[in-house]
């Protein structure tokens, strides 16, 4: 891995752009790692104080800032009392020894943008016909407490309060615990949303290698994301006999082997992983009893996603047998492929040329807040590139002048949700 991590340089900048980048470089400083990183998990210190520093960073441009009951942080502006709000945001939370720029990026420049764009409406060069609010969506990453997008699936009624609130880490803490001992569990279910955009780093390659400064993302792809358990029996590794074994472990890392081996089968159109195994009881002389496991699909094309999932329940059977265990189907997380709003879309895309800014039309392979929100509200969704496409890594990195470029574009865009520009155009 070749990428050289350079520090934010708020010097080549001028004006709001160097504060922007200055406010990058603080941000990067919460749950730093050695290895130019982050390590801040959902409800943890890392992501109390980062809230906190955000809370404080928009109370001084006169946003109210509030949490509703699933830790979802809101900063609020009222500019047409009793309309709905523009949401923008992102999430601060990562991975565990994560970039810096994933969901980060795109809170702050939230931030930036909804501050700028309460300036233009200030001084009159913008009239605005909603609200606005910056959001940071709690537990987005679902590396702490699962499943991903909690945040947004609460707020979107994809999934029940009560059973986010419950939902334990591998330590048996609770959302509800975490976010009380944060600080963060609020009141109520948030602002009324009219719009909602997005802006993140690509994760990926195709903008670096297109040439593009501006993705303008008109789908994503479809997940299935499921938790298998695989059931065996606790045995002495040393003194039992090959035949006798119930490993689970071993029936854990067949499902790891069948999931590569039918990506293998569709090159270049199915994604598929296991990101998580927990294996108990983890001890060097005992053959496993039970081994949880994360593995999900991901294509574009759901005929394939279909034939995948398909193929990958065959296997379970045969799994079972040849590993003398019992394979659990658990819980699951899944979505089709869905399209942003087309005329969200085509307003990015005049933006983009308005501002001489190289575009093109992307897909998001990952999941983000707005895959949720773009299903109750027309949603702009935005990707700056990432150098060499590395993400969930230490070594994730955006160029300066990059980010910039996107604050600039989400800015314009937020503008004119915010003025109305694509009412009537559903």
């Amino acid at each position: 891995m070749s990428t050289t991590i350079l520090e934010p340089n708020p010097a080549a900048f001028t004006g709001n752009d160097a504060k922007f980048v200055a406010d990058f470089a603080t941000l990067c400083t919460f749950g730093a790692t050695a290895n130019g990183g982050v390590h801040r998990l959902a409800g943890t210190a890392a992501d109390s104080e980062q809230r906190a520093w955000l809370t404080r960073l928009l109370e001084r441009h006169g946003f109210r800032v509030e949490f509703d009951r699933i830790g979802n942080q809101f900063g609020l502006l009222e500019l047409v009392p009793g309309a709905p709000y523009v949401l923008v945001g992102s999430h601060l939370d990562s991975q565990p020894t994560a970039g810096r720029y994933d969901g980060a990026y795109g809170v702050l420049a939230a931030a930036h943008a909804a501050i700028r764009v309460a300036d233009h409406c200030e001084n009159g060069t913008s009239k605005p016909k909603y609200n606005l609010a910056v959001v940071n969506w709690f537990n987005e990453e679902g590396a702490r407490f699962k499943p991903s997008m909690m945040g947004s699936s609460v707020y979107t009624g994809k999934l029940a309060l009560e059973d986010a609130l419950a939902t334990a880490d591998s330590a048996g803490t609770t959302v509800e615990e975490a976010l009380k001992s944060v600080g963060s569990l609020g009141t109520g279910d948030g602002p009324e949303a009219a719009y909602c955009a997005e802006i993140h780093i690509e994760q990926g390659r195709s903008m670096e290698r297109e040439g593009i400064t501006i993705g303008v993302v008109d789908s994503n792809w479809a997940a299935n994301k499921y938790q298998l358990v695989v059931h065996g029996e606790q045995a002495h590794t040393g003194s039992t006999i090959i035949a006798d074994r119930k490993d689970a472990l071993l029936g854990a890392s067949l499902l790891v082997v069948a999931a590569r081996e039918i990506a293998d089968r569709f090159p270049g159109v199915l994604h598929t992983s296991v990101g998580q195994l927990d294996v108990y009881p983890n001890s060097p002389v005992v053959v496993p009893s039970k081994v949880t496991l994360l593995l999900d699909l991901r294509s574009a094309d759901e005929e394939v996603l279909a034939q995948a999932d398909q193929l990958l329940h065959d296997r379970l059977a045969e799994i079972e047998n040849l590993a003398n265990v019992s394979v659990e189907k658990g819980s699951s997380h899944c979505w089709p492929v869905t399209p942003y709003q087309p005329e969200g879309v085509e307003l990015a895309e005049k933006i983009a040329v308005d501002l001489g800014l190289a575009y093109g039309r992307v897909k998001t392979l990952a999941g983000h807040d707005s895959t949720n929100m773009k299903d109750i509200v027309p949603t702009v969704m935005l990707f700056v590139p990432s150098v060499e496409g590395i993400s969930h890594n230490e070594h994730e990195y955006t160029r300066d002048e990059d980010i910039v470029a996107g604050l600039h574009m989400l800015t314009a865009v937020v503008q004119r949700l915010c003025a109305g520009e694509l009412d009537g155009k559903q």
